[in-house]
């Protein structure tokens, strides 16, 4: 699993702790699962670790045809995409609400 490090965007935590928070998360018996921060193209990766797909989650139409692209961007490399929908449930939670709901005191958190 790759934790994108986009030079545009400045999350609140370096992209090491991202990637530990990934991590964390992911049940323990996933032991073939490999979490790294990574600041080049996804293709270049899977190109270097013997990577054969992509998989990209997505949460809404918009997410797709941003998606779509990058996937058409990726094939044309050799390397094709998977699309996973998000959950319903999850499908308007965004990085921008995220950090928001973070900075909020504890008590105005829902």
């Amino acid at each position: 699993m790759l934790v994108a490090v986009n030079s545009t965007k400045h999350p609140t935590i370096n992209e090491e702790e991202r990637a530990a928070a990934v991590r964390a998360i992911l049940p323990v018996e996933w032991t073939s699962v490999t979490v790294v921060a990574w600041s080049g193209l996804t293709s270049a990766y899977c190109r270097s670790h013997d990577v054969g797909v992509i998989v990209r989650g997505v949460r809404n139409t918009t997410d797709l045809q941003a998606e779509c692209q990058l996937a058409a961007m990726n094939q044309s490399l050799g390397l094709p995409t998977v699309f996973l929908p998000a959950r319903p449930e999850l499908a308007a939670v965004s990085s921008t609400v995220v950090r928001a709901l973070g900075t909020l005191p504890p008590s105005t958190q829902p």
